[in-house]
């Protein structure tokens, strides 16, 4: 028993000592930024399937001039050393007043852009740092990894399907897993991505249901198009309010803020494989697809300067990129239940499908398990599960009954 309690408190020595030895540092200058984005790359250049995200695409979310999250929350960030000045972690941290949850019964913030090396102590100094920051403003719960700012971004751990990512999707080695969970976070929700290849038939129902559709002329399904970006950005903002919004939290979309979204997607935007549908010529329901940013990104070694523009252009023109993703897909509620998802898919798929597109594959963004109306809308296509991110939450009293992310639709 001596033996054994000397052994422990030898354990807890060492413990104490590794953690002094660390050095946790604010990111408030040039160099700590610069760090912050090399130690992603350095914890996960020999990771197999990992495509470094452009710096760009890190710092904005970091630039009070361009997220306007800043506009109702504020963040930090820390580099994690080890006594020797080696980077070995990092984390941020964020408070969003817009940022709930239907039933949350305190408030909530975020960390995000964890990374970390196999080593629970320095995972948990980089957690109690973000903990302790976030309970001094008032906070009763983290969830993370998340995104200081929309959910398309950053948002999640990766938990199943370590391949290649989509654009601005969470990569992270599977050890990470364990990092979270033995520090107490608990599974909130989890986020499901679908794959499938752009030629595997369709079921028949899918025929039958657009057949029914087909016959009243009062439906129309039509393709975006470049040169009305205006129209096609009022149409996405009336059904996006009515068909999704309530799943971000019950934030609204202007029409303004879209056809910003739209040019600055412009020179990435695929007409063919975008589209919408009309009832008596009112917008009803959106589909929007886009080519994976990625798999142009993955030859930029985290830059886009004027010879990786370049680069992107060349490729574009050479139809390189083979894979699709679904960005979104909404239907009013109204029109829900009655095959106008069917009725939009087949009118995509006979430019997609029939040699009007160079794609091969199709995977669609993550859809929470909270969903199971669009999960359902997935697997009916005949995609499967090709990848799983999970939101964790950790709540500060660990005396409050957990609760998982409700149920909609």
């Amino acid at each position: 028993m001596v033996a054994e309690r000397k052994n422990n408190a030898n354990a807890v020595f060492i413990t104490f000592v590794q953690m002094v030895a660390m050095q946790l540092i604010i990111v408030n200058d040039e160099l700590t930024a610069r760090q912050f984005l090399d130690v992603h790359v350095i914890l996960n250049k020999n990771v197999p399937g990992w495509i470094r995200p452009l710096d760009k695409d890190i710092n904005t979310v970091f630039d009070s001039g361009q997220n306007k999250a800043f506009r109702h929350g504020e963040l930090i960030r820390w580099i994690l050393k080890d006594d020797q000045g080696k980077l070995i972690g990092r984390i941020a941290a964020f408070v969003n007043k817009k940022y709930k949850t239907k039933g949350d019964e305190c408030l909530v913030g975020g960390v995000g852009f964890f990374d970390c090396i196999d080593n629970q102590e320095a995972a948990n100094l980089l957690f109690d740092a973000g903990k302790q920051w976030l309970q001094e403003r008032g906070m009763g719960a983290m969830d993370g990894p998340i995104n200081f700012g929309e959910r398309n971004n950053w948002w999640g751990l990766l938990t199943e399907g370590y391949h290649e990512p989509l654009y601005c999707m969470n990569f992270n080695p599977p050890y990470y897993i364990r990092l979270f969970e033995q520090y107490g976070f608990q599974l909130f929700f989890n986020q499901i991505c679908y794959g499938m290849k752009v030629s595997d038939q369709l079921q028949p129902k899918f025929f039958e249901r657009h057949a029914a559709i087909e016959a009243d002329p009062a439906y129309k399904a039509v393709h975006i198009k470049k040169n009305e970006l205006p129209r096609f950005a009022e149409a996405f903002s009336i059904v996006y309010n009515k068909a999704w919004a309530q799943h971000a939290g019950g934030k609204e979309m202007g029409k303004t803020k879209v056809l910003a979204l739209f040019k600055q997607m412009k020179p990435l935007l695929d007409e063919k494989i975008a589209w919408f549908v009309y009832y008596n010529d009112e917008p009803i329901a959106i589909w929007l697809n886009l080519p994976d940013l990625n798999q142009y990104i993955k030859h930029m070694d985290g830059k886009f300067g004027w010879w990786q523009k370049l680069k992107f252009l060349w490729m574009k023109q050479t139809g390189y990129c083979k894979k699709m993703v679904g960005i979104i897909f909404g239907i009013v509620p109204e029109f829900q239940g009655k095959g106008v998802d069917a009725f939009m898919i087949v009118e995509g798929a006979k430019l997609i499908q029939r040699g009007m597109s160079h794609y091969t594959d199709y995977e669609m963004q993550w859809i929470g398990d909270f969903n199971p109306r669009m999960m359902n809308v997935a697997e009916s296509l005949g995609a499967v599960p090709s990848r799983q991110l999970t939101t964790y939450r950790y709540l500060f009293d660990r005396s409050i009954p957990y609760k998982r992310h409700p149920l909609v639709g």
